[in-house]
């Protein structure tokens, strides 16, 4: 399915595994891995985080092969895959255990029926020590629902607000 509808690209037909954190066809799912783009939070300038008036001075841009989280602090990255959901199927992303197990947890996030683009993730460190995330590995488990009936309006009908997003996609009212 994922290959027909050219749901994930670059699509890793099989668990890529090794001295990686693990990425591509699991068992049941997807493994997606976190591309080389970070912004992660800050609190230089002190500003107040608003999703309604946002202000970009809220992150630092990290890039590199590895990023390393404050204590009890955040990143935004994106996807290394870009995604084209069908009509008829709802994607879950939730974390992986391997970085779960180190207090790193990604944000459950929906991917909604004809929703088309790079997927932007929060990774949050829970941990009072800094952490470190590994680009171009895993990063989170995708989950696939495909349904009997398609919604009467889809996300690209509804012309939903990050719809085609190409980088990391700070929050939009």
């Amino acid at each position: 399915m994922a290959e027909d509808h050219r749901m994930i690209e670059p699509f890793e037909s099989g668990q890529v595994r090794g001295e990686t954190i693990s990425y591509g066809v699991s068992s049941y799912g997807y493994d997606i891995r976190v591309a080389p783009e970070f912004k992660v939070f800050t609190n230089v300038h002190n500003v107040v985080v608003d999703p309604k008036d946002f202000d970009g001075r809220s992150f630092v841009d990290v890039n590199g092969e590895d990023c390393i989280i404050p204590p009890n602090s955040f990143a935004l990255a994106r996807t290394v895959e870009y995604f084209r959901i069908p009509r008829d199927t709802l994607v879950l992303c939730v974390g992986k255990s391997t970085y779960a197990r180190c207090g790193i947890i990604v944000n459950v996030t929906p991917l909604e029926p004809t929703w088309e683009g790079y997927l932007t993730l929060e990774i949050s460190n829970t941990t009072p020590l800094p952490a470190k995330i590994y680009a171009n590995e895993g990063i989170a488990q995708l989950i696939f629902f495909q349904s009997d009936e398609e919604p009467e309006t889809a996300y690209a009908d509804r012309k939903g607000k990050y719809q085609g997003q190409v980088g990391v996609t700070l929050p939009k009212l």
